[in-house]
């Protein structure tokens, strides 16, 4: 036999020992040879054929082109899917992708490693996302600080999480959101307790709106409004004066350090009506408004819209009463006196007696002078 066969001999062995040692699920490097928008092609040592790799499985984006991406000579991670069919092989770089990325996961939970996830799709109980190729799961409750309604408003967002579980045989990666953001809120809050004060006055921004009241931002901290404190007037929802994202002044009515609580009120940096409108009244006065609240001591009358005053049970009736209901029902229109008007606490004292009372003596003058003037007829 001829040195050139064997020769010959000795590359196909090779080349045949090559394609054995090639096994369903391997990682394997692969050559780029042909690129177009949707597919690329790769040579593989040991199989025959060029292989064409779908965009899907390449990792590149619907939107975008394989060209884009992907250059002729370029070498690639793949893994072997399959064995056989027309191109001898069906690969996926996906797949190496993930795999390597689990090899990377190894002590990621004590490393406390602080990984980018890109949110794919909502799923029952939270969210699914993809880190490094790998599939992991944030559950809703690690998402944010606070209950989310929505989670479709995460999805295409790249979140920065903590590992909360990580299991490389099971393919388990549990992420934590929220984790990162009550690190950094506890730092902002640590930062902002040592410099407030109560009676302050911050500038804040409106991040969530609750039936009873508004948490707003003062530094990376939230602090509560209660519904009480969003207006002079009445507040039906704090939706009707405010909206998320609005930027407003705020006053510091308290706060706890140790809870990491912050009580903050809106109306105190804004003038108050009561002030103003009650330069137009003087005790002695009388007045008609409209019955709008009945308490165990007495009547709230409204005077003007957002201006109120308070009819004691003692000055509802000439006559005991166990109820404010045996005299007025809420709806009302009646007339008052105004007996006391305290500034220092804003409050106006009201009496329906005395109306009817100052009203008697001159219904008796005018019976007498009737009478006297009967009698002169006479």
């Amino acid at each position: 036999m001829s040195e050139e066969m064997n020769e010959f001999e000795s590359l196909l062995k090779a080349e045949e020992e090559a394609q054995q040692k090639i096994e369903e699920d391997d990682i394997v490097k692969a050559t780029v040879v042909s690129v177009d928008n949707s597919t690329a092609s790769v040579n593989i040592p040991g199989l025959k054929a060029d292989i064409p790799i779908e965009k899907k499985e390449l990792g590149v984006a619907e939107q975008d082109n394989v060209k884009d991406v992907f250059q002729v000579g370029d070498e690639i991670e793949v893994c072997v899917v399959k064995l056989g069919g027309e191109h001898g092989a069906v690969v996926s770089k996906v797949k190496a992708d993930r795999r390597a990325a689990w090899k990377d996961f190894e002590g990621i939970v004590e490393r406390e490693e602080i990984v980018p996830a890109t949110v794919k799709q909502v799923v029952k109980g939270g969210i699914v996302a993809e880190v490094r190729g790998a599939r992991a799961f944030i559950p809703a409750s690690q998402v944010e600080c606070h209950f989310v309604k929505d989670l479709s408003v995460y999805v295409g967002q790249t979140l920065d999480t903590l590992p909360l579980e990580c299991d490389i045989k099971k393919q388990r990666l549990v992420l934590s959101r929220r984790k990162i953001l009550e690190r950094e809120q506890k730092e902002k809050q640590e930062a902002l307790f040592g410099t407030l004060e109560t009676g302050q006055t911050l500038h804040g921004t409106v991040k969530r709106l609750v039936d009873y009241g508004a948490f707003i931002d003062i530094g990376g901290v939230d602090g509560l409004a209660h519904i009480s404190d969003l207006s002079w007037t009445r507040v039906k929802h704090p939706s009707d004066v405010l909206e998320v994202g609005q930027e407003l002044d705020v006053y510091i009515k308290n706060f706890d350090p140790e809870k990491k609580r912050i009580s903050l009120s809106i109306k105190e940096t804004m003038p108050n009506p009561w002030d103003e409108k009650i330069e137009n009244y003087h005790e002695g006065e009388i007045i008609r408004g409209r019955i709008i609240k009945l308490m165990e001591f007495g009547a709230f009358m409204e005077i003007e819209p957002g201006f109120d005053g308070l009819i004691p049970m003692g000055e509802l009736s000439n006559t005991n009463i166990a109820k404010a209901d045996e005299v007025v029902h809420v709806g009302d229109e009646v007339t008052v006196k105004i007996l006391h008007i305290d500034k220092s606490r804003r409050r106006i004292s009201l009496s329906l007696k005395r109306v009817k009372k100052d009203a008697e003596p001159v219904a008796a003058s005018d019976d007498a002078a009737g009478t006297a003037e009967e009698t002169g007829n006479e």
